[in-house]
């Protein structure tokens, strides 16, 4: 009875994921998925705790398993409380770095309960050891690779790489996937600690992996090192036949495969372009060091003018939007306009910001509405009948080059189109280049105008300009 009871739960733990997914599709859902696919993951690990019994035992330990939850819970929630919009990117690489160690460690420890059956004479499984390996290198790499992803996009961490790095990573990884061959195949106690050097391997590859990887191709690789995470779930729960871990793990493994190849569609890329190209980390000097010409500003009072007097506005969040913690403000500039008549869209890029959606997630939490976010393809057809664009620190993702300069290491990168809008106004804190490390064409157009300053001090000047007129 208490096994039916158990597969009930891991029933509607795997239900619970799959609904709870599909909500995050839509912003206006993906809040209740969440917590519906998390009411799902309490249903089951509590199952877990209190039903599952082997052999006629069940779980002991219950002091360490309540006390690991409880610290987990509260690490988590403080976090996710005080963690600002952009740190978030950060949070999501440590978080995913965390999913890819536990599943590191299950492989570890299962590793070592096979090499005690050994001992005792008992075979150890091929099909067994295949899967503790996968999981263990899939699970190290993406552990090894976020932590440096994390690094990096909080600024402690600096591209790195040197001639033949790339040839090196191949020798490693086909050094790791010899070693495993061997040790599956072979079986062989004796050589049970080259388990270990295989895991050290891993961590080695994971950190040279992610290090020479531009910044520009940091959102592509955080959606990539998450579906690694998932894959090396899968693998944990295909060795303990739970059907609610491998559930979970092959839905995180497709939708981040499915993000990845969709980025890169996004960036016009390949992945193999993205892992081994890396643009941003060394790019800095190529499309931006022929010269442009002059830069021209406009001032508050005229952006507030021309803008209050449009008939409509597209505004462009970037990461400098995300730096100020400016969404609020720029929802009540949003307002203000919309009470005027003018008609208020906002431009959204699949790789604006440091990861997958961050745009949509920083105004959501403004209260914007859902449906004044257009998508690249629908805000493209939106600015050749636009009268202002205002641009909020956002580079890479408005620069022409993509289009036109064939040496630019972003070309080909499919962008938005602002440069069609009667007019562009792109607020920056200063003329240095973007994510990218590229150089800004769009800058030196005749219809653009710069209004330097910070996202939120701007937009405030704005906001309190446009109230008196």
């Amino acid at each position: 009875m208490e096994l039916n009871i158990l597969t009930i739960c891991y029933l509607i733990g795997s239900i619970t994921f799959i609904t709870g997914l599909k909500m995050l599709s839509h912003p206006e859902t993906a809040r209740k998925g969440n917590l519906i696919a998390a009411a799902g993951m309490a249903i089951a690990i509590f199952g877990t705790i209190f039903l599952y019994e082997e052999s006629g035992v069940k779980l002991g330990n219950y002091i360490w398993i309540f006390a690991a939850l409880l610290i987990g819970t509260a690490l988590g929630t403080l976090a996710a409380k005080k963690v600002k919009m952009t740190a978030m990117p950060e949070m999501v690489s440590l978080f995913n770095g965390m999913g890819g160690a536990c599943a590191a460690l299950i492989s570890i420890v299962e590793f070592d309960h096979l090499m005690h059956q050994v001992d005792q004479e008992q075979a150890a499984s091929g099909g067994t050891l295949l899967i503790i390996f996968a999981g263990l290198i899939i699970g190290t790499i993406s552990f090894a690779g976020s932590m440096v992803a994390w690094g990096k996009l909080n600024g402690s961490i600096k591209d790195f790489s040197f001639n033949g790095q790339h040839i090196v990573n191949l020798i490693i990884f086909a050094v790791i996937i010899g070693l495993s061959a061997y040790l599956i195949i072979s079986g062989d106690p004796a050589a049970a600690s080259l388990f270990y050097v295989i895991f050290v391997l891993s961590i080695i590859y994971g950190l040279f992996f992610v290090l020479p990887i531009g910044g520009a191709d940091m959102p592509v690789v955080i959606s990539l090192l998450n579906s690694f995470t998932g894959v090396a779930a899968a693998f944990g729960g295909f060795l303990y036949n739970n059907p609610v871990m491998l559930t979970g793990g092959i839905l995180v493994g497709s939708a981040g495969t499915i993000l990845t190849i969709l980025m890169c569609k996004a960036m016009n890329r390949p992945l193999s372009n993205v892992l081994i190209g890396s643009f941003g980390g060394g790019a800095s000097g190529a499309g931006g060091s022929k010269d442009q010409g002059a830069y021209k500003e406009i001032s508050i009072s005229d952006s507030a003018v021309v803008m209050s007097y449009a008939k409509k506005v597209m505004i462009v969040p970037g990461y400098g939007l995300a730096v100020a913690q400016a969404q609020h403000v720029c929802h009540e500039l949003e307002k203000l306009l919309i009470d005027k008549g003018v008609e208020v869209r906002y431009a959204i890029h699949p790789v604006a910001g440091r990861m997958p959606g961050h745009m949509n997630v920083l105004l959501a939490e403004a209260d914007v509405d859902y449906g004044s976010l257009l998508e690249m393809e629908h805000a493209n057809e939106e600015f050749p009948t636009t009268d202002v664009v205002l641009i909020l620190g956002a580079n890479d993702v408005v620069n022409p080059a993509a289009k036109s300069d064939t040496s630019s290491p972003i070309y080909g990168m499919p962008v938005l189109d602002v440069e069609l809008a009667k007019l562009v106004i792109i607020n920056k804190r200063s003329m240095n280049p973007g994510y990218a490390g590229i150089e800004n064409e769009l800058f030196f157009q005749p219809k653009s105008s710069m209004l330097f300053g910070d996202a939120k001090s701007v937009l405030q000047a704005l906001v309190t300009e446009i109230k008196t007129l």
